[in-house]
């Protein structure tokens, strides 16, 4: 027997439209009320362990799930109220698409916990953040690609149930179909950008704070997007990089295993500068300052030229930012002690004079065979 023909027949004194907002009205009181005790219950009987996860699914989720409820009874009351068959229809599958894309929200509201929670056992606010990194970058791209996933199914399932549009629907499900195809050449650099970024996430060429050179820019990355990368400048503007170049194009990354650097200071010095002095400054220096590692100090003549001697001081850093300013701070001690110490020690141009026979003084050109240095 059809429930709507039994109910007006039960209460056949009352109007059609009195009907419908009365059993619109119970089933709204009814399935919020069930909803109230459902979350109560669920909350008290979560285990300690799996409420990390669930219990702030249930407190970000109420109002998709609420709604959905909502929706749910909307649908039923409609089914067994006296309403046109056309109407009707039309309001259910309206409130069959509401439906679908709040399952959608309710994934997404899913997926954004279950990252959060990962990320909670590291912390990327320490010195030695690599690990923490790692998985941070990891993290965000698997995040993206998966919102993006869970989009494009959303959206599938809700034009499935269009007859007009249900064919792009099942296209955009099995990524088939001459629709499929015209969207997938449409968008082939998204698609392989988004590619790029799944490779990314897995064999981590870059992270979230990594110091890279990219196209003669030093900087740190700062954002890595579906599709992009931002990388933040010293001097704080941003390179925006396609995730494609990292793939494709060389690049340097300061940070792919470790921290820690190697800070290289450069000084063309005399050939009359005496090294051991230079050398034992260089050790005073890094030793009083904070910023060492305590690991790496050396200071070699790496190159000898025609006027100048090269000498390379190697300095040991935490990080990046902590080894350009020890490079700085050596470069400028060294610079002070031998501008006070060993002045004659600093580059600089000589000029060869011989005596002439009314006692003036020539230059001496340096083919002469028996020029002399000036010192």
């Amino acid at each position: 027997m059809d429930p709507t023909s039994s109910i007006e027949t039960a209460i056949g004194w009352a109007p059609p439209w009195a009907f419908s907002l009365v059993a619109i009205a119970a089933s709204l009181i009814g399935v919020l009320s069930v909803y109230g005790l459902l979350v109560r219950f669920i909350e008290r009987r979560l285990p300690s362990k799996g409420s990390r996860f669930w219990k702030p699914l249930l407190v970000r989720s109420r109002r998709p799930a609420r709604l959905a409820l909502v929706i749910l009874a909307l649908s039923w009351a409609i089914h067994v109220a006296p309403l046109p068959v056309g109407p009707s229809n039309i309001v259910q599958h309206g409130l069959l698409i509401a439906f679908i894309v709040l399952c959608g929200w309710v994934a997404m509201v899913a997926l954004d916990v279950a990252s959060a929670l990962y990320m909670l056992r590291y912390r990327v606010d320490v010195e030695d953040n690599l690990l923490a990194r790692k998985h941070l970058t990891q993290v965000r791209i698997l995040k993206r690609a998966a919102a993006i996933l869970v989009i494009l199914v959303t959206a599938a399932l809700a034009l499935t149930t269009i007859p007009g549009a249900r064919q792009i629907g099942v296209s955009l499900l099995a990524a088939g179909g001459a629709a499929g195809i015209i969207v997938g050449l449409a968008l082939q650099p998204v698609l392989s950008n988004l590619m790029a970024g799944l490779q990314i996430a897995l064999s981590q060429p870059i992270r979230i704070d990594d110091a890279i050179v990219v196209e003669g820019e030093w900087g740190v990355v700062e954002e890595i997007q579906s599709t992009f990368v931002v990388v933040r400048i010293w001097d704080k503007r941003r390179l925006i990089v396609p995730l494609k170049y990292f793939l494709e194009r060389p690049f340097q990354n300061w940070t792919r295993t470790t921290a820690d650097l190697i800070g290289v200071v450069l000084l063309y010095l005399d050939y009359a500068t005496p090294l051991e002095p230079l050398r034992a400054k260089l050790k005073e220096i890094v030793e009083a300052s904070p910023l060492w590692d305590r690991e790496v100090m050396a200071l070699q003549v790496t190159d000898a030229r025609e006027r100048t001697m090269e000498v390379r001081c190697l300095v040991g850093a935490r990080n990046s930012g902590q080894a350009f300013d020890l490079r700085c701070e050596v470069r400028e001690k060294l610079i002070a002690f031998l501008q006070t110490n060993y002045p004659q020690a600093l580059p600089r141009d000589r000029i060869e004079v011989q005596p002439r026979a009314n006692g003036t003084e020539a230059p001496l050109s340096w083919d002469s065979p028996d020029h002399q240095r000036v010192q």
